[in-house]
């Protein structure tokens, strides 16, 4: 047998071991590949906003940090309120620990929607506009709109008596579009104490804030000149914005549970006595 023909059989024994080879492992490719339902359960777990939380173990919560009593610091600095503790009792419920991030209200959505933050638990009203564009869990809370302002101000009894008027708010709050709604001049500030440092200056007429909020105002400054000069008959929805979409579903779930629970052991009533002095867990 001449060299050409040896080198050809080998050619065709190794070019048929090769195909034998592509088969059984074309074969064993396929036993270990993931069905779809497989592969769907896979992507589906890896976008689960929960899962994520659980495997890292923490939960992170943004929050302002200067909005008496909800987010604010203590005398020693600590970040301390009404928010906090309901932020750290929640986390407890999904067996993790809390993370806050404090920011500028303006900024804590947009964070929100970058993935910076899990979850934001601020004091935050549930709204037509917002509802559109984030999910959120049911409400823990209920609280009526004031509009402060100074004492010696007989120039506002009603909503329609803002048309003309200055007022002061962080502009994306609903306080701010409320008052836009009804023709005030709407100055932008990064937190509560410009507002009232605007309001007691008399540089604006009035500003528009939680009712809870006056009445934490006025227990810790009881010689402030101010004074709720409307007051709305139904509660603004207060609850935590989560991302749109199923990556939150399970979160969303998870935080309606912990709340429910709160509520019926009787723990969102306390922490609402203790910060406000009165109970906002309950819309009765």
């Amino acid at each position: 047998m001449n060299r050409k023909k040896i080198t050809a059989l080998a050619l065709t024994a190794a070019l048929s071991a090769a195909v034998l080879a592509g088969c059984g492992s074309s074969a064993a490719s396929s036993s270990a590949a993931p069905t779809a339902d497989s592969a769907a359960t896979a992507d589906t777990a890896a976008v689960d906003q929960l899962a994520q939380i659980k495997e890292r173990g923490t939960i992170t919560i943004a929050m302002e940090g200067t909005w008496a009593p909800w987010t604010y610091h203590d005398e020693n600095d600590n970040l301390v309120g009404y928010d906090v503790e309901v932020g750290t009792l929640i986390a407890e419920k999904l067996g993790v620990e809390p993370e806050f991030v404090e920011g500028e209200w303006d900024g804590l959505l947009a964070g929100l929607d970058a993935g910076r933050y899990d979850i934001m638990v601020n004091g935050v009203d549930i709204t037509e506009e917002r509802a559109e564009k984030y999910d959120f869990s049911e409400p823990y809370a209920y609280n009526r709109t004031a509009v402060i302002t100074k004492g010696d101000n007989d120039t506002i009894h009603t909503l329609e008596d803002l048309n003309g008027k200055k007022t002061a708010n962080t502009i994306s709050s609903t306080y701010a579009q409320l008052a836009e709604q009804y023709g005030a001049e709407v100055t932008g500030v990064d937190d509560l104490n410009q507002t009232f440092e605007l309001l007691n200056s008399g540089r604006i007429d009035a500003t528009l804030n939680a009712e809870v909020t006056f009445y934490d105002y006025t227990k810790e400054h009881p010689d402030a000149n101010v004074k709720i000069a409307v007051l709305t008959q139904d509660a603004n929805e207060v609850a935590i914005p989560l991302r749109k979409g199923e990556e939150s579903a399970t979160l969303r779930e998870a935080i309606n549970a912990a709340i429910d629970e709160l509520r019926a052991s009787g723990q969102l009533k306390e922490l609402s006595e203790k910060y406000f002095g009165t109970d906002i867990s309950t819309n009765e």
